[in-house]
């Protein structure tokens, strides 16, 4: 587990990274839980949060939520918004069903604080929130102009705010994605892309005892499908395909008409992409009257680690050394936001809290991460330029 020293270098003015301080902010955030099927509790954050930039040079832009899903939410520096500068993502919304606080209170145990998305990724936008609010306290304005993104549905895809992500992306110089950070505070310069598909399939019901040979099997049909999806994977060359949902069938003495599977694709590169979604949608029947029919795609392009996203990588290893830690950078198989622009933007992941347990019921950012990942963040949005 990595533990950081703090620097008082940084600030002449009053300590605006005092741990107590985040933490307290934090724990606001997490106590209201924001699941993101439940919009109006997101909302309550939403509205939080926009109350919290009320004092500070922004302007703010509330885009109501569609289909089911809660508000995203725009702050935009008053200065810079000229040129292209930094975009910020964040997401509120979190996986852990209502009420499941009862379950993970917001607690303190040494150097672990608990709570229902405060690693994934609670954390990681209070601090980047934090340091641009100790950043207007300084009163001097950044290089470029800050526009943080708060969006509501990164815990099932963004289906709502791709488009505005991609958007604000395509703007934006620099893009600095506050997911948590991985393995002891390792830094994120890739991603897997990601697929999702479905299958549907399509048989002949029978009397499965005195009319066998009337009936074709969808659900055999099924299990032909997820061997071909099997043999798909390629771990030396980073392909993975796994079928993570299946039903079929009604009966156990009836033919099975029908069947479904969910189809969960992770792909290296745009090439990998290619092949292996085209793949998976020419998967076709190998039983006679039976149809198998294949739908979906890709949903996060690969996050590849091009020359500009190098570049910001390194800038932020020597702003981190400077505060007092080192910046280790890794690539995952997890999908993010920063995914939709690392393709065309400069993009840093990443860049939220240390810990663990994202997702589970032992969820927790390590406090000593605090100070300096907020530290490094109001770094970032002094010295891009």
């Amino acid at each position: 587990m990595m533990r950081f020293k703090g620097t008082d270098a940084l600030m002449t003015k009053a300590n605006w990274f005092d741990t107590k301080t985040i933490l307290d902010g934090i724990r606001r955030w997490v106590e209201i839980e924001t699941p993101t099927e439940a919009p109006e509790q997101v909302n309550r954050l939403v509205s939080l949060v926009a109350d919290q930039h009320r004092d500070l040079p922004v302007t703010l832009e509330r885009i109501a939520g569609v289909d089911g899903c809660g508000d995203h939410l725009l702050a935009r520096s008053t200065w810079g918004q000229e040129q292209p500068g930094i975009l910020v993502l964040s997401h509120l919304d979190t996986v852990h069903p209502l009420g499941f606080i009862e379950r993970l209170p917001f607690k303190v145990e040494g150097d672990s604080a608990f709570g229902p998305g405060i690693y994934d990724m609670k954390g990681g936008a209070y601090i980047a929130h934090h340091a641009f609010r100790a950043l207007c306290a300084d009163g001097n304005r950044s290089p470029l102009g800050i526009t943080h993104m708060f969006t509501s549905d990164e815990e099932i895809g963004s289906p709502t705010s791709r488009a505005l992500i991609e958007k604000e992306g395509r703007k934006a110089k620099y893009v600095l994605v506050t997911e948590p950070a991985r393995d002891g505070g390792k830094i994120v310069t890739g991603r897997k892309g990601v697929g999702r598909f479905e299958v549907f399939i399509k048989g002949v019901p029978a009397h499965a005892g005195s009319r066998p040979e009337d009936g074709r099997s969808a659900v055999r049909e099924l299990a032909n499908v997820i061997m071909a999806l099997e043999a798909m994977n390629d771990l030396a060359r980073g392909v993975t395909v796994n079928v993570g949902v299946v039903r079929g069938g009604t009966r156990p003495n009836v033919t099975p008409e029908e069947a479904y599977g969910e189809i969960d694709l992770r792909v290296p590169s745009f090439a990998d992409a290619d092949e292996f979604v085209g793949k998976i949608l020419a998967l076709r029947s190998k039983t006679e009257g039976v149809t198998v029919r294949v739908t979906g795609g890709l949903n996060r392009p690969p996050y590849e680690k091009g020359n500009a996203g190098a570049s910001l990588y390194e800038h932020a290893k020597t702003l981190a050394g400077e505060i007092g830690f080192e910046l280790i950078d890794t690539y995952t198989g997890g999908g993010s936001d920063g995914n939709f622009t690392a393709p065309y933007t400069g993009t840093l992941d990443g860049l939220g809290v240390d810990g663990k347990g994202a997702h589970t019921h032992y969820e927790q950012l390590y406090v000593s991460s605090l100070e300096p990942r907020a530290r490094l963040l109001y770094r970032l949005y002094q010295t891009l330029r």
